[in-house]
């Protein structure tokens, strides 16, 4: 299959291009080929590359900041999908999109299941939402996988932000009660795989059956904290030096911030195993690989440093 994969700089993207490039044709594109913030280039260019299977990994994803941009948010997260599905629709082309946990409210404590009601406390969150639907009411073979807190060994994200600052303070202090599952890229990108395996037909079936939405996370719960002192941790046990003491646990309103975050970003994932048969591995195990990664870059350029000296 031709695949097109949008957003190929992005933690997610990049690692469903490495992943799907060892079993199929991918046209990489990032925002010099497809800006989803200027919604109405995306159907000549579409045209023009052809694909027969879309991914859609690209998105706005400054959540504070979209809260001062919401135009370009909802430009980006839901006007673009909505065009790029409804090309698809009209050409028979699978479309994969990738949503996200705050399109919840984050009450309670029960996972949130595919049917329930949505209720997004950020500009981020409603963007997402409104990308949902524009997908759907493009009535074509589209299937939604919402995740949530989606980090990687490389990039911007919880990971590499944690391992920089445990190098550099005694101190980490960190929100406790905020609850969900850390997911990597990698482990996205080897579920989306496993779901194209069948080909167009067999993802179509099954996204009918899931009725268009799946969850996908690592299994298990954590909270920010317990995922920071994780990450502390598993550094050390791999041998990096870290200036870190302490991992203090402080709640979300000592750490204020522009958007509200759920609590609850617990996410069930049976309809993954139901529809699809994939069974994520537990947040920790899916963690384990990307410290490596991390560990070994820390370690040589403490190396590096060193011979400077």
């Amino acid at each position: 299959m031709r695949i097109l994969v949008t957003g190929a700089s992005g933690q997610v993207g990049s690692a469903v291009i490495s992943t799907l490039q060892e079993t199929d044709t991918v046209v990489a594109a990032d925002r010099s080929i497809l800006d989803l913030s200027q919604p109405e280039s995306l159907p000549g260019t579409l045209d023009r590359l052809a694909p027969d299977v879309i991914i859609n990994a690209a998105a706005y994803t400054a959540v504070d900041q979209a809260e001062d941009e919401p135009a370009l948010a909802m430009c980006v997260n839901a006007t673009a999908p909505g065009v790029m599905a409804r090309w698809a629709a009209d050409r028979a082309v699978p479309f994969i999109h990738f949503s996200t946990d705050y399109v919840f409210s984050g009450e309670g404590q029960r996972p949130w299941r595919e049917e329930d009601a949505t209720a997004p406390l950020s500009v981020y969150g409603a963007s997402k939402r409104a990308g949902e639907q524009e997908i759907a009411a493009a009535g074509g073979c589209s299937l939604i996988l919402r995740t949530s807190w989606v980090y990687a060994a490389k990039g911007k994200n919880f990971l590499r932000t944690m391992a920089r600052l445990a190098s550099e303070r005694t101190e980490l202090r960190v929100v406790a009660d905020q609850i969900g599952a850390p997911t990597s890229a990698r482990l996205l990108a080897d579920s989306v795989a496993r779901m194209l395996t069948g080909g167009r037909g067999d993802l179509c079936a099954r996204a009918t059956q899931a009725q268009g939405v799946v969850h996908i996370s690592a299994s298990g719960a954590t909270s920010w904290h317990q995922f920071a002192s994780a990450i502390v941790e598993g550094l050390r046990s791999r041998g990096v030096r870290l200036a870190v003491v302490r991992v203090v646990p402080i709640s979300s309103e000592d750490y204020p911030t522009r958007a509200t975050r759920p609590r609850n970003s617990r996410l069930d994932l049976r309809r993954l195993g139901e529809v699809f048969g994939i069974t994520p591995s537990p947040w920790e195990q899916d963690l384990a690989p990307q410290l490596d990664i991390v560990a070994h870059e820390l370690m040589q350029n403490a190396s590096r440093f060193s011979e400077l000296r």
